[in-house]
């Protein structure tokens, strides 16, 4: 999976104001997101609002998204389910459609498996589906530790690396110094992109990516070129982004965002809070700043 790296936006889902799919509009924020030198997407996970998804609408995102991109970046799919019967059936629903990887969160609901029990349910996840996982590694309370994942990714082959998430940039650090050259650590740290780049991480799967894909790619860009002037300041300019969208209901946000650059991408899904007029001011001085929208 060495095509898995750089920036992979982790896209939103369209709703219309009565909270139905609108697979309609899918085509034009894939190909948006493209123009703006993208290496990858990845639908149905946090920010595409992949909980509030039933099944047949999950497998409609995907086909609707694999057609669209027609094989020219990877499609990551993600899973947020709390059975491993529930993941299984969503992986192999889309198994078909070529997808890179299948991103996976441990168990959201509150009872947390013991160690044994999540590495069997990471094993049969792949004996059952036979298409790599990145874990992602995001609920609070089924918080994957490194030597937990380190455990996963020896034990199951399949597992190529993880989507490090939640913020923690030390844990962050500990996984990319001890995990071995051929799993791949991801950073959804969004506010320290840069950062997690210098230390090691092949790339990036986190909201602001989404909602400010030109900078984020450009940002991703100085940073293979060394150019360390021009990735400061945009890890400086991108930061009040993340201010902006880093909250309780970020699907609505980064869909203003998006708004605001002229795409249209609906509505989130309730129980999703619309954005209020104090946050879209938020959003659209972030943007104004990163020269993305005039003031």
């Amino acid at each position: 999976m060495s095509t898995l790296k750089g920036i992979i936006a982790p896209f939103t889902t369209p709703f219309s104001i009565s909270g139905a799919i609108d697979l309609n509009l899918v085509p034009a924020q894939v190909e948006w997101l493209i123009k703006n030198g993208v290496h990858g997407l990845a639908a149905g996970g946090s920010t595409g609002e992949g909980h509030a998804l039933n099944r047949d609408e999950y497998r409609d995102l995907m086909e609707k998204t694999a057609e669209t991109i027609d094989n020219r970046v990877p499609l990551i799919a993600g899973i947020i389910a709390n059975s491993t019967a529930e993941v299984v059936a969503r992986g192999q629903s889309v198994k078909d459609l070529g997808v890179a990887a299948l991103q996976i969160t441990p168990p959201s609901y509150l009872f947390r498996p013991d160690d044994d029990a999540m590495v069997r349910h990471f094993q049969d996840i792949h004996e059952e589906c036979g298409v790599p996982i990145l874990i992602y590694n995001v609920v609070p309370w089924c918080y994957l530790s490194p030597d937990l994942l380190l455990r996963i990714m020896d034990e199951v082959p399949g597992v190529l690396g993880v989507k490090q998430s939640a913020g923690d940039m030390k844990l962050f650090a500990d996984l990319v110094r001890r995990a071995k050259p051929h799993n791949l650590i991801f950073s959804a740290v969004d506010a320290l992109l840069y950062s997690s780049y210098q230390l090691g991480a092949p790339g990036a799967i986190a909201a602001i990516l989404t909602a400010a894909p030109g900078p984020s790619v450009k940002l991703w860009d100085a940073v293979i070129d060394q150019d360390w002037s021009v990735a400061r300041d945009l890890h400086e300019r991108l930061m009040p982004l993340w201010d902006a969208i880093g909250v309780d209901n970020m699907p609505s946000l980064c869909k203003y965002a998006q708004h605001l650059q002229g795409l249209e991408t609906g509505y989130a899904r309730r129980p999703t809070a619309p954005a209020t007029d104090q946050q879209k001011s938020q959003v659209r001085a972030a943007l104004v700043n990163l020269e993305l929208v005039e003031g």
